[in-house]
């Protein structure tokens, strides 16, 4: 078996992008460093990284030793902690970063509810629209919603985000219901002024896969402010229940085409994802925990589409 200690340096290469940085977080000189990576890629039989004077790298086979190294390590960690803190409960400050509407919307409030039952534990949010740097950034965890949640990282799901088309009660009184996706086009339908959703939408019907071109006076880059445009009945919109799913609860928006269910980009899942060479330490469980069981089998802004009839899961 190759030694451990090359496979745990290697990964602390990659995660550093540099052997100048990992050899001083290690607090090995640098040709230490790239003698033990050297001895790994020998045994091995292949190149690892690729080297520059200025980037480094991984290579194909690389990658997928990395991720092997990584796991290892963890493990390593894992052991490590479990002596030192079996009994520590939730401490520190869990720094975490949120997509801005889904944030403001469910994972903001529900943070008094967690520092109630963790009162050791301090909150830092960042809400941002774009994917963020784990190891560079110094953020414990991330929550993204996205069909792939992405490469070297440990994903766990929270929820399905679902879409469905909807309007207000006054919009569709004036404009009729549209019972498929052809009738879109004598609407006015409201779009995400984004690439990938824009104009053209895809449903999954009685008959199989169907596209429409729609059009409409407004495009916005915001499900808040689409939201707002369709209890102001400007329209019909394909929206997430998470942003809406208290409206349709409540009447003030109203759900069409039941029978169609969106498809791809309008779907994705919730998920709270960390680096697998980062120790999951108990604060960090104990958040990703507690959105598991606040956000519920079938979230809780799902509950009126979900009775409703509204499409499940693509």
């Amino acid at each position: 078996m190759q030694p451990l200690t090359e496979m745990a340096i290697f990964a602390k290469v990659v995660e550093a992008k540099s052997f100048s940085s990992a050899a001083r977080n290690l607090k090995l000189t640098k040709s230490a460093v790239s003698r033990q990576v050297s001895r790994l890629e020998q045994a091995l039989g292949a190149r690892l990284l690729n080297r520059t004077t200025r980037t480094l790298s991984l290579t194909e086979a690389g990658g997928a030793v990395y991720e092997h190294c990584a796991r290892i390590v963890s493990a390593a960690e894992a052991a490590e902690l479990a002596a030192s803190q079996l009994a520590a409960a939730p401490r520190g400050i869990l720094r975490l970063s949120a997509p801005v509407t889904f944030g403001k919307m469910h994972v903001a409030p529900a943070i008094p509810e967690f520092l109630r039952r963790y009162p050791d534990v301090a909150v830092q949010i960042a809400l941002l629209d774009r994917i963020v740097d784990l190891a560079e950034e110094g953020y414990d965890l991330a929550i993204r919603l996205t069909q792939k949640p992405g490469e070297n990282l440990v994903a766990r799901r929270l929820a399905t985000i679902r879409y469905v088309i909807c309007g207000s009660p006054d919009y569709l009184a004036r404009a009729g219901l549209p019972k498929k996706p052809e009738d879109l086009a004598g609407h006015n339908c409201v779009s995400y002024g984004s690439e990938g959703f824009g104009e053209r939408w895809q449903f999954e019907g009685p008959q199989g896969r169907v596209a429409v071109k729609v059009k409409g006076n407004f495009q916005i880059n915001s499900s808040e402010a689409i939201r707002q445009a369709l209890l102001d009945g400007i329209g019909v919109a394909l929206v997430p229940t998470l942003t809406v799913g208290a409206d349709l609860q409540s009447g003030a928006l109203k759900m069409v085409m039941k029978r169609y269910r969106p498809v791809a980009p309008f779907s994705s899942e919730a998920y709270a994802v960390y680096l697998p060479n980062r120790q999951l330490s108990p604060k960090v469980r104990a958040f990703i925990d507690f959105l598991v069981e606040r956000f519920g089998k079938v979230p809780y802004w799902d509950a009126a589409s979900a009775a409703a009839g509204a499409p499940r899961r693509l």
